[in-house]
């Protein structure tokens, strides 16, 4: 097995475009498990020999290896020395894949025939693929790709050294027969058997579901009661299996998750404290433990050396919040009315009970149509950011200058937090397509292109220490077996940011802007740690009645350094 993992790497390396690498990828992940099972038998048999830190090692090479290779290539800027015309294709494609996708977005949005959908599906896929062939000739060509060496996965002792005392890693690997937990400190790891994949991943996608029910037509209290009484059983079945066996080390320890499969999308500050005593209820996790989440322990490694030694960014925080989503919003010149008043009246309509909520279409993947909705209280949010930051270091842009422009400007490197708050775009069939939504519409009304790609995001160079994606689904993405969830969050961790929070379902608008408030108010307000600062915020929602619902407060995790 060790000879055929050795030939599958080889032939991996030679893939120059990193979407058929990680597809390559995915088809070898059968033998990469075969190992890692081999490996932990091993170790039943004979404990004292460390085959179980192999197995870790193991584990840590069969995952987000186009990550790691990604990071590295962006601290190396491999479009240096790269002809001009083939880096303009790629511009000009790249411009194509946004003007059809805009174009889809609106397409699905109305009414429109099975021929059309199709028609703009089939003009895509061949945009991106050959957006994808361009970036291979790219590499194939670029001195500094040459040139450069990726790094390995990290051994155990790699690992620990990336530790402190107070933090324990947590690290799953899902199989069809049955599946593996490391627990790692800087001096010890401990390995247990876990069930199989498919019994945890069916008590994980039931979670999920409960945590993310949003869009029903029952009433709103009734909705979200519903999976405050249920999901506590999967919790509590999901906690046994994850968190029994490493009970005794937990203590208060800050735990980095790194998980597989479906528990990607599980976020940990749900599960019940295990070792509760008989009768006792239990204490979610986040009450005793900071949270964060990793595609794998590697990815920190990598992070950390890219990032060493920059210097941080000469002002503080950049908010973009608010944008114009339709031709009808009264923001539009023609429509009249006092800005600041008619803001206040959506506000005020919200209070009463008006159901407002991040919300974003599969477009591409489903073809659903829906309205984006204003998202009102994201523009308190904004303001909430802007008044802890000292005069003159901050920017914000609402309304219509909420836009494509703003999130492209190379001004943005000058600021250690980006925030966004606006709707997300989730494309989980194509995951280049997911984005951020801005103002589609100009102060006249007329359609403009609003939307912050994938691809564009990578193309960013950010000079931030935090991004913050306040929308719906931000943390998700396409989840490619053995590479996982390839969608935002990395794209900002390829940009320049060695952190980002983003979401895991679709978010309410008015309780975001009240954990982004709390969220700030500790960072900026009192110089917590980012990861810190959201465990307090979302301790301090779940505190308050009409905030406690796990649906509220638990969508938002932190991806990255912690540091």
């Amino acid at each position: 097995i060790e000879t055929a993992l050795a030939i599958i790497e080889s032939q991996r390396i030679k893939i120059a475009s990193k979407q058929l690498r990680a597809s390559f990828f995915a088809t070898t992940q059968l033998s990469h498990d075969f190992y890692i099972d081999l490996l932990m038998r091993l170790h039943q048999l004979k404990p004292s020999e460390g085959h179980d830190a192999s197995a870790l090692q193991a584990n840590e090479r069969a995952r987000a290896r186009v990550l790691l290779e990604m990071l590295t290539e962006a601290g190396a800027d491999i479009n240096q020395g790269i002809d001009a015309r083939l880096l303009e294709r790629e511009r000009a494609v790249q411009q194509q894949i946004n003007a059809r996708a805009e174009y889809q977005f609106r397409l699905l949005s109305d009414k429109h025939t099975r021929e059309q959908r199709e028609a703009v599906k089939r003009e895509l896929n061949t945009l991106i693929d050959e957006l994808q062939q361009v970036e291979a000739i790219i590499r194939e060509t670029s001195p500094r790709y040459a040139g450069l060496k990726y790094p390995q996965p990290l051994s155990l002792p790699d690992i620990q050294q990336l530790l402190d005392s107070e933090t324990l890693l947590l690290e799953y690997a899902l199989g069809d027969e049955r599946s593996y937990l490391w627990a790692v400190t800087p001096t010890t790891i401990e390995s247990f058997e876990l069930p199989k994949r498919a019994e945890i991943e069916a008590l994980a996608r039931q979670s999920y579901e409960l945590l993310a029910a949003a869009e029903t037509s029952a009433p709103k209290q009734a909705r979200l009661a519903q999976p405050v009484a249920r999901n506590p059983k999967k919790a509590n079945a999901l906690s046994r299996i994850l968190l029994n066996p490493v009970a005794a080390q937990l203590g208060k320890k800050r735990l980095l998750i790194v998980a597989d499969g479906a528990l990607q999308y599980i976020p940990f500050a749900i599960l019940p404290e295990p070792g509760a005593k008989q009768g006792a209820q239990p204490k979610p996790l986040i009450i005793e433990h900071e949270i964060v989440t990793l595609p794998s322990a590697s990815s920190l490694s990598v992070l950390r050396r890219e990032f060493a030694g920059r210097a941080p960014a000469p002002k503080i925080a950049a908010v973009i919040a608010d944008p114009v989503f339709e031709a009808d919003d009264v923001r539009i010149k023609k429509s009249g009315g006092d800005l600041a008043t008619t803001d206040n009246k959506q506000a005020a309509r919200s209070d009463k009970g008006q159901e407002v909520t991040m919300s974003s279409p599969d477009v591409g993947a489903t073809g659903v149509q829906q309205r984006l909705q204003r998202l009102v209280f994201s523009r308190r949010e904004a303001e909430e950011i802007i008044t802890l930051t000292p005069a003159g270091t901050s920017f914000k842009a609402v309304d219509f200058a909420a836009n494509r422009i703003a999130a492209l400007s190379t001004d943005l490197s000058q600021y250690r937090i980006i925030h966004f708050a606006t709707h997300g775009l989730l494309n989980s069939q194509y995951p280049e397509l997911s984005g951020i939504v801005l103002s589609l519409v100009d102060e006249e009304g007329r359609p403009q292109d609003g939307f912050l790609r994938l691809h564009d995001i990578y193309n960013l160079k950010l000079g931030a220490d935090l991004v913050v994606l306040s929308a719906c689904q931000t943390a998700l993405g396409k989840d490619v077996k053995g590479e996982g969830l390839i969608g935002l969050t990395r794209g900002f961790l390829y940009a320049g940011a060695p952190r980002v929070v983003a979401s895991l379902w679709k978010v309410d608008d008015r309780a975001t802007a009240e954990l982004m408030k709390q969220f700030y108010r500790r960072m900026l307000g009192e110089g917590m740690r980012p990861a810190a600062a959201l465990r307090l915020a979302q301790i301090a929602l779940l505190r308050q009645k009409r905030w406690a619902a796990p649906h509220y407060w638990a969508g938002f995790v932190l991806q990255g350094e912690w540091r």
